[in-house]
């Protein structure tokens, strides 16, 4: 995979990001359905505690859901993720990423983010792409494939 990754441009839990932003630098771009559940929670906690071994690859990492900065403000605080956390209220990210998708759960069909992880290289080339995510093991595995760029 050598495409170029969708431009995005968003406010995060401590200012702003947009792809330009991370240019000479490796991104994992992790998109997630909401800040405090289970899942999202146990995805975001496996990034924290191999957040040093992504710094010494060359790797930041920016988790991305539909919820407020302030959301993301207590989420981040409440887990010590040393990462940033970017909200994405209009969907315009998600759109461009192609993770807004139809869910269901029992029964019930409606819109949703499919945890999706996207790792960009330094020219912001998109290569490699994880989607529907199951977060056991995860993490490390996109650390294996950063480490191999």
């Amino acid at each position: 995979m050598t495409s170029p990754a969708p431009d995005f441009a968003m406010e995060t839990d401590d200012g702003k990001a947009a792809l330009a932003d991370y240019r000479g630098k490796i991104l994992v771009l992790y998109f997630y359905p909401k800040d405090d559940t289970s899942g999202c929670t146990t995805e975001a906690k496996a990034f924290r505690d191999l957040y040093a071994e992504f710094r010494a690859a060359g790797v930041e990492i920016l988790g991305v859901s539909k919820d407020s900065v302030a959301s993301h403000a207590r989420f981040r605080a409440k887990h010590e993720m040393p990462f940033r956390l970017g909200s994405d209220p209009d969907g315009a990210a998600c759109e461009a990423y192609g993770v807004w998708k139809k869910k269901s759960m029992y029964g019930r069909e409606y819109m949703g983010i499919e945890r999706s992880t996207f790792l960009i290289d330094q020219n912001g080339v998109l290569r490699a792409e994880w989607r529907k995510v199951k977060v056991t093991g995860h993490a490390e595995a996109v650390l294996k494939a950063a480490r191999a760029l």
